[in-house]
C-alpha cells in the first residue's frame, strides 16, 4: 500500500451550516447521541450471546483443551495434565476435576487461557462458566465497532451499521458462545486498531498548532497514551495466540504512515526525515515494547510456578544450562556462548517457545474440516463444532425423519458474500480515491488474513476469520454508506441509496435468522437441517 493512500483523506467541502435541532428533541438525547446507538446494538448482540449460554452441555469442539488448561491456571499456575476420562467427570453429577500436577505441553500462550478462566472462578467449571468471558467479550466487541465506525466514517449511522452486520454474523456468534482462543484475541485486536484511531485524532490535534506557521517539521507530540494502549492490546493477541504477532507489523506500519502524513499536512518540507526524527523510535518503543511487557507478563504463572514443585512444561529445562535451544531464530543461527547471564526461568521459556514453534508450523495431521485459506471469505468449508442426531420422541423433536442439533462455524453467507465485494470497493477507494479510512481497514484485513496463505501445509480452519469480522462489516458498512450517498445529494438520490442499503442490511438479517438454528445447536427436524445446506462443502 502507498503511503499517502493509507494516511491522507481527500479534500472534504466546506460543512453546509446545520439546521436548527426541533424544539422537541431530548437535550439528554442529543448530548448522547453517539452512545445511544451502540449500546442498543451491543443489548441486542448480548440477548444473541447470552441466551441459553450453558447449551449443549457438552465440551464444543476444542473446548476438550482451552476451559480444561484454565482451569489448571487457576489451580497451579500453570497448564497440568488430565486423565482421559476427564470429560465425563467434569460433565457428571456430582462433578469431579482429575486435575493432576504433571504438566502438560501446550502449542498457544496462556494468556487467552487466563481470560476463559475469569468465566470459570466466577460461576465454576461448566458450560457457561468456560464461555461466559467470550460471551462478554463478543458483546464488547460490537459495542467498540460501533464506536470505532463512528470515529472512522464520522458517522454514527455507519458505525452502528457496522455494529450490527457484526453482531448478525453467525460466525462472531459461534465463536462468542463456545471458549475458544479466536474470539478473545478479535477483541484485542479492534481495540488496538480502535486505539490507533484514537491516537491518530489526537495527534493531528497537536499538529494543528503547527499548520499555520508550517513548523511541521519541528513541532513534538509528547506523551502518546493511546498508542501505547495499543501495543498493549496487540501484545495481549499475541499472548493468545501468535498470529498477532503480523497484526502488531501491520498496525506498526500503518502509525508510522499515519504520523509521516500528519507531518507532511502539518506544513512539514522533509515529513519522512522529521517523522524517522520524532516518532519513528518512540513509536517502537511504544508497539513492540509495551507488546513485549504484556506479553513475557503473561507467562508470570508458567515463570513462578517452579517455586518449591514441578512446575510447567520444561520449566527446569536451563538448569543447569548455560545455552540457548533452539540455537537459532528463522533459520538465522544465534551465537553459541554462554548465556547465564540470562535467569534460568528465561533460558527455559526460550526453550520452549521452540518446541512451541516447531509444532505449529508443522501440524499437518488431516483433519475433516480443514481447509484452505483462499475458500475462507466465500465460507467454503465451515467447521462443524458439534453434532447430535436426535430420534423422534427425544428432546422435544416431532419429525418423523428424525432430528438434528449442530453448531456450524459459518459465518452469515450473504454478509461474507457481501464483503467481497465491499473489499473491491475499498480497493478502488484506497486507489483511485487515496481513502486512508479504506486504507486503514485494508491494512488490518492484510495483517490478518494475508499471512495465513504461507501455510498451504498446515492444517488450518476458517474460523480463524472471526478476527477479520469487524474489518469485513467496516468495509461493508463503508459501501453501504456510498450507496446511500452524501449528504448533499439530490432527496431522489438519497431515497434510492437508503432503499438499497436498507434492503441489504435486511437480506442479512433474513439470512442470519434462516441459519440461526445451526449457530446454537437448535433441535430442528432433519429436512430443515437438510434445506441449510446450500452445499455439499458445508457437510
Amino acid at each position: 500500500m502507498t503511503q499517502a493512500a493509507l494516511t491522507h483523506p481527500p479534500a472534504a467541502p466546506a460543512p453546509e451550516a446545520p439546521a436548527p435541532a426541533p424544539r422537541w428533541r431530548n437535550p439528554w438525547a442529543a448530548r448522547h447521541a453517539g452512545w445511544l446507538g451502540p449500546i442498543g446494538v451491543a443489548l441486542f448482540a448480548g440477548l444473541l450471546r447470552f441466551w441459553n449460554l450453558g447449551h449443549p452441555n457438552a465440551f464444543v469442539f476444542d473446548e476438550t483443551y482451552y476451559p480444561k488448561d484454565a482451569w489448571s491456571l487457576l489451580q497451579q499456575g500453570y497448564e497440568g495434565s488430565w486423565p482421559d476420562h476427564a470429560n465425563a467427570d467434569i460433565l457428571a453429577v456430582p462433578q469431579t476435576a482429575p486435575l493432576t500436577s504433571a504438566p502438560e505441553f501446550i502449542a498457544h500462550p496462556p494468556l487467552g487461557k487466563w481470560v476463559i478462566a475469569v468465566g470459570e472462578q466466577l460461576f465454576g467449571l461448566h458450560p457457561f462458566g468456560w464461555r461466559f468471558m467470550t460471551a462478554l467479550l463478543g458483546t464488547v466487541t460490537v459495542l467498540m465497532l460501533a464506536r470505532i465506525g463512528r470515529r472512522l466514517f464520522g458517522s454514527t449511522l455507519i458505525g452502528c451499521t457496522a455494529a450490527l452486520l457484526m453482531a448478525v454474523d453467525g460466525l462472531q456468534l459461534v465463536m462468542s458462545r463456545v471458549s475458544l482462543l479466536d474470539g478473545v484475541q478479535m477483541f484485542f485486536v479492534l481495540a488496538a486498531f480502535g486505539s490507533l484511531l484514537i491516537d491518530r485524532d489526537h495527534a493531528r490535534a497537536r499538529l494543528a498548532v503547527a499548520v499555520a506557521d508550517r513548523r511541521g517539521d519541528t513541532v513534538r507530540l509528547g506523551a502518546r497514551p493511546w498508542r501505547i494502549a495499543a501495543g498493549v492490546f496487540v501484545g495481549a493477541a499475541c499472548a493468545v495466540k501468535w498470529n498477532g504477532v503480523m497484526v502488531l507489523a501491520a498496525f506498526g506500519i500503518l502509525t508510522v504512515l499515519w504520523d509521516q502524513s500528519g507531518r507532511r499536512w502539518a506544513g512539514a518540507r522533509r515529513p519522512w526525515r522529521s517523522m524517522l526524527r520524532h516518532d519513528a523510535v518512540p513509536a517502537f518503543l511504544a508497539m513492540v515494547g509495551s507488546a513485549l511487557v504484556v506479553y513475557v507478563g503473561a507467562w508470570s504463572g508458567w515463570l513462578f510456578s517452579g517455586r518449591g514443585g514441578e512446575g510447567g512444561y520444561d520449566r527446569h529445562w536451563a538448569d543447569g544450562r548455560d545455552g540457548l535451544s533452539p540455537d537459532s531464530v528463522l533459520g538465522i543461527p544465534l551465537p553459541q556462548v554462554s548465556m547465564s547471564w540470562v535467569p534460568a526461568p528465561l533460558r527455559s521459556l526460550w526453550h520452549y517457545h521452540g518446541q512451541m514453534y516447531d509444532f505449529n508450523t508443522g501440524l499437518s495431521t488431516p483433519h475433516t474440516y480443514q481447509s484452505n485459506p483462499y475458500s475462507w471469505l466465500v465460507d467454503a468449508r465451515p467447521v462443524s463444532m458439534y453434532w447430535e442426531q436426535v430420534p423422534t420422541g427425544q428432546h422435544g423433536c416431532t419429525a418423523s425423519g428424525g432430528c438434528a442439533a449442530q453448531i456450524l462455524g459459518l459465518g452469515t453467507p450473504l454478509l461474507w458474500w457481501t464483503a467481497c465485494f465491499a473489499l473491491v470497493y475499498l480497493l478502488w477507494r484506497w486507489f483511485f480515491r487515496r481513502d486512508w479510512r479504506s486504507g486503514a481497514v485494508l491494512c488490518a484485513v492484510a495483517g490478518i488474513y494475508l499471512p495465513w496463505f504461507q501455510y498451504q501445509e498446515r492444517t488450518v480452519f476458517s474460523f480463524y476469520m472471526v478476527v477479520l469480522v469487524p474489518f469485513l462489516c467496516l468495509a461493508v458498512a463503508q459501501m453501504l454508506g456510498a450507496l446511500l450517498g452524501p449528504a448533499g445529494c439530490s432527496p431522489e438520490r438519497r431515497r434510492i441509496g437508503a432503499a438499497a442499503a436498507g434492503l441489504i442490511v435486511l437480506a442479512i438479517v433474513g439470512c442470519f435468522a434462516f441459519f440461526y438454528p445451526l449457530y446454537t445447536a437448535e433441535v430442528i427436524p432433519m429436512s430443515s437441517w437438510q434445506d441449510r445446506m446450500w452445499f455439499t462443502s458445508w457437510i
